[in-house]
């Protein structure tokens, strides 16, 4: 076992922080294609 084992920063579970980056970048691009629709909508009356 080497030192970088012994003396662990964080024990929490990778999946958890994996699927936050996750929901995080998703809930961007979402937010970024709602505004690009709304844009597109209002610029074609």
């Amino acid at each position: 076992m080497n030192e970088f084992e012994k003396s662990v920063q964080s024990k929490r579970n990778d999946a958890i922080d994996s699927g936050v980056g996750f929901i995080v970048s998703f809930g961007f691009f979402v937010t970024i294609f709602i505004i690009a629709q709304v844009i597109e909508f209002f610029g074609t009356r």
